[in-house]
């Protein structure tokens, strides 16, 4: 376990060394108030009591030093875990957020995209997401290209 722990912790700080933002990034509310507002730091998943799976999603918000959020969703054993930088968060409202992020900060393929999220009592789901110059794919809470809801996850203690 501590092995596991320090491997952790070895990722975390290389990884956020390597997401910190550049210059030109998007200005306003401070990343870590606006997500400790929605308090959405921890762990969030369909069933906090089951491993991580494509039906279960488990994603986790940390913040890493002040302005700097990062956000994994492990989708289980068989697929790469997700990562995002999350650059600015705004409140949409007094239940919604807006986030811009880069989704796998530092590798081949990093994208910045723009979510929408939903927390209240709970519970969050995301409501809409497109890549920088992209489709559109969830909107309204629906995976465009497959016509499924995005899941509702829980906060897990």
């Amino acid at each position: 376990m501590r092995v596991r722990a320090a491997i952790a912790l070895a990722l975390l700080s290389a990884w956020s060394a390597a997401a910190a933002p550049a210059g030109g990034e998007p200005a306003g509310q401070d990343v870590g108030a606006v997500l400790q507002q929605f308090d959405l730091f921890g762990t969030w998943a369909v069933d906090c009591t089951q491993p991580a799976a494509l039906n279960n999603p488990h994603v986790t918000d940390v913040l890493v030093s002040p302005g700097v959020a990062l956000e994994r969703h492990d989708l289980g054993p068989d697929s790469e875990i997700n990562h995002y930088n999350i650059l600015a968060a705004e409140r949409l409202s007094k239940t919604r957020l807006s986030l811009q992020v880069i989704f796998q900060p530092g590798r081949e393929g990093e994208q910045r995209q723009r979510l929408e999220v939903v927390v209240r009592d709970g519970t969050r789901r995301t409501m809409f997401n497109q890549p920088e110059g992209g489709p559109v794919r969830v909107k309204d809470g629906v995976a465009v290209g497959y016509g499924v809801k995005t899941p509702v996850l829980h906060k897990c203690e």
